[in-house]
């Protein structure tokens, strides 16, 4: 539901994430990289962190239209959804275009 910062020798851990910005910062050259995710499996060991998801996009490669296009057509899958799968499926993906686009807006203000 939140923020969740992983350093090295943390304890054990495998949890859900939800879509939204990873931060990645490199322990050899402290330089950060940012990646959306639409969700996935994060599991941490005391000196491995591995995060398992169906899509990543690394912030530089992010596009704003693509995304809003996306979304707008969510939301219109959504108006004319007929059936419950349906309707679960456009909420989905229009929630994981809502991340994206709050993720591209994180990913700009850190630049």
């Amino acid at each position: 539901m939140g923020e969740l910062g992983i350093l090295p020798r943390h304890t054990p851990l495998i949890t859900r994430i939800k879509p939204g910005a990873v931060r990645i910062q490199r322990a050899d050259n402290n330089e950060e990289e940012f990646v959306f995710v639409a969700g996935g499996i994060l599991e941490v060991q005391p000196h491995c962190v591995t995060v398992l998801a169906d899509t990543a996009i690394r912030g530089k490669d992010l596009d704003e239209e693509k995304a809003k296009e996306a979304r707008q057509a969510a939301e219109e899958a959504l108006k004319n959804a007929k059936s419950d799968i349906d309707l679960a499926k456009a909420q989905s993906e229009l929630a994981v275009m809502a991340a994206q686009l709050a993720a591209l807006r994180k990913y700009r203000q850190k630049r």
